[in-house]
């Protein structure tokens, strides 16, 4: 998207629609939830986000992937195959190019993907590929390309530079950028936890990425009640902390998995992995997922 790289907002949105998989009218994927197109589809009318996002492509053009970059090891055919073999199984299944991949020598267990809607690049820290298996690798990939195929890397660009800023005493100026990005974000990484499972093809195996990130210890990996976690959602549900998620990035955990397991009741899921079922309409799994996820209301 050459528009975007001449801080041409307009011509950015013009060139993301004509390449939409619903075309011109946003429909978006068959799979992506509706709360995270809608959403989009409203930053395009949203002066804050149009400036943070402009800003943010014409910093990362000039600097920022450098910056990032500068101490990561570039994944490719002759580095690191097995894991590049990997990101190009979850290109093919979701029809995107293969991304470049990175890996971070990082203690955190994580993955990010930032650049542009042209020049995007996932970057996975070197504690997760330690922790995860193959095929939870390959969830956690396939959920970063998620973010590729719906078009979300320029507002994840524009929302981790803008919490830089938040961070450095600009927070009352881009204040309402962070918020409404971070809104959105929690519907976008529900839309990427499907894409990952869609990778993936396994509910266990996805729930046990979730687990591993709750938790962060290989000696209770295999001790988890998964039912019993997300008991204990439950308990904090009433209370007044809840509402620290409104500025969250990502959903709370148990959330993600339980809208998880409505998605892979559905009957788009059920065809991709061979299973002649019925299954849940994406209108039926998408209202379920909204009283999941919501925070308020």
């Amino acid at each position: 998207m050459a528009q975007v790289g001449t801080l041409d907002f307009k011509g950015f949105i013009e060139n993301r629609k004509e390449r939409r998989a619903g075309g011109v009218d946003g429909g978006g994927h068959a799979y992506a939830y509706v709360s995270d197109r809608t959403t989009r589809a409203a930053f395009d009318k949203m002066k804050p986000v149009e400036l943070a996002v402009a800003a943010s492509v014409r910093f990362f053009k000039a600097v920022g992937k450098s910056d990032l970059l500068g101490h990561a090891v570039k994944v490719g055919t002759n580095q690191f195959p097995r894991v590049h073999g990997i990101a190009a199984e979850c290109a093919q299944t979701l029809g995107i190019a293969t991304p470049t991949v990175y890996i971070l020598n990082n203690p955190q267990m994580n993955a990010a993907t930032y650049g542009t809607n042209d020049d995007s690049f996932i970057m996975v820290h070197s504690a997760l590929v330690d922790h995860f298996s193959d095929e939870e690798l390959r969830n956690v990939i396939g959920h970063e390309c998620g973010h590729i195929h719906n078009s979300h890397v320029v507002y994840l660009t524009a929302m981790h530079y803008l919490k830089i800023m938040a961070s450095r005493l600009l927070g009352p100026l881009v204040e309402p950028a962070v918020v409404a990005l971070s809104s959105w974000s929690r519907r976008a990484e529900v839309t990427c936890d499907r894409a990952g499972l869609l990778c993936c093809k396994s509910l266990d195996v996805a729930q046990k990425t979730f687990a591993k990130l709750a938790l962060g210890s290989t000696k209770l990996y295999a001790e988890l009640n998964m039912d019993a976690f997300l008991a204990q959602y439950d308990e904090g549900r009433e209370g007044v902390g809840r509402y620290r998620e409104l500025l969250a990035s990502h959903p709370y955990l148990p959330k993600r998995v339980m809208a998880l397991r409505t998605f892979a009741e559905s009957e788009l899921y059920k065809k991709h992995i061979g299973q002649d079922a019925p299954g849940l309409s994406m209108e039926e799994v998408d209202e379920k997922v909204h009283d999941i996820i919501k925070v308020v209301g």
